[in-house]
């Protein structure tokens, strides 16, 4: 079995919502399998995240993970 651990961020999170990103290419995207099975309606809440030190890293964080897990600085 596997023994995750917690972990706590040290530092910020660079995000954009979704409906901002409309227009960009979201091939650049990654998205979870798990994601991918979200209603339009449901993704479209939704943020993109970019590494900070690489601006090309760019993933899907859904608007449930967001609300529980971050807060605007």
């Amino acid at each position: 079995m596997l023994e995750f651990k917690q972990y706590k961020r040290k530092g910020l999170s660079e995000m954009i919502s979704f409906k901002e990103f409309v227009g960009e290419d979201i091939s650049t995207v990654s998205v979870s399998e798990q994601d991918k099975l979200l209603s339009n309606e449901e993704f479209e809440q939704g943020y993109i995240a970019r590494n900070p030190k690489n601006h090309n890293d760019l993933w899907y964080v859904a608007k449930k993970y967001f609300d529980d897990n971050l807060e605007p600085v």
